[in-house]
């Protein structure tokens, strides 16, 4: 791929936030994109500020037929997708116990089944043409897990084991796998659980350990260039961080693993038994 050549994207989740961010950078340079939204209302700004470069599609990710329709129409109207963005997404802030299990499921519909859905079905049509990229939006609690952010967390490390997978299986066909990961932007995906006092520490906690990190919210103009710079890249990487500062809380968060195992490889071992020579 080549940034003079122009593109055909397929964003889900491109009517707000940074989704929109995305769509507009890719379409403001000549590109073409299908952009999705549960309302195709939602994406009128869009077809109205680029006309025939947008194909809008009214769509739910958790409907898996629906997805693999939409990705055919894009498949057929644009001549083929280069570029899955599955930006999809919705969170539940909350402690275990604040969240139910049906908004737990709901999450996981929308954040882990509604990229593999979108997944599958385009696919087939780039393992043929022998390229493509599918760039996954998982976030910084893909890799770590904090307080009140359990279940949403959940889904991001459910996406980032299926995209390192995934990179393993399809990069023989020229397919790039990409996970991005935001650490903080403006943004409407957060609903709040009803919260109960006896995880107000909890809050807290979440709180103090973002405390001298100097992480911030990013500009979503920036992240709109980091994302076509992504999208640009002969040998892109199977996960990045979009925002500055994330590696203050992950270099000490990996390392406390590693120390947790090796404290505890007593027990490891004593698990293995007696081997067969």
């Amino acid at each position: 791929m080549t940034t003079n050549t122009p593109k055909s994207w397929f964003i889900t989740g491109a009517s707000r936030g940074l989704g929109v961010r995305w769509a507009e950078a890719a379409l403001s340079r000549g590109d073409r994109v299908a952009a999705t939204a549960r309302s195709a209302n939602a994406l009128r700004p869009l077809v109205e500020s680029y006309g025939d470069l947008v194909l809008p599609l009214e769509l739910d990710v958790t409907d898996e037929a629906a997805v693999h329709q939409a990705i055919e129409t894009a498949e057929d109207r644009l001549g083929g997708i280069d570029i899955l963005v599955n930006n999809a997404g919705q969170a539940v802030m909350g402690a275990i116990e604040e969240v139910s299990a049906a908004q737990a499921r709901v999450q996981m519909e929308v954040n882990y089944f509604g990229a593999l859905y979108a997944t599958q079905a385009v696919l087939p049509h780039m393992r043929e043409r022998r390229s493509g990229r599918i760039i996954q939006i998982s976030s910084m609690g893909g890799v770590i897990a904090t307080p009140v952010m359990g279940t949403y967390h959940a889904t991001k490390w459910a996406l980032e084991a299926l995209s390192q997978a995934l990179a393993a299986e399809v990069s023989e066909y020229g397919v790039h796998v990409t996970l991005i990961e935001p650490l903080t932007f403006p943004s409407e995906l957060g609903t709040p659980a009803p919260q109960m006092p006896e995880y107000d520490h909890a809050r807290k906690a979440l709180m103090a350990g973002f405390e001298g990190t100097g992480i911030a919210p990013g500009d979503p103009a920036a992240a709109a260039q980091a994302m076509l710079a992504v999208a640009d890249d002969p040998n892109p990487p199977l996960r990045v961080l979009f925002g500055a500062n994330g590696l203050k809380l992950l270099r000490p968060e990996y390392a406390r693993r590693i120390a947790l195992w090796e404290e505890w490889d007593h027990l490891a071992r004593l698990a293995q038994g007696t081997s067969p020579a």
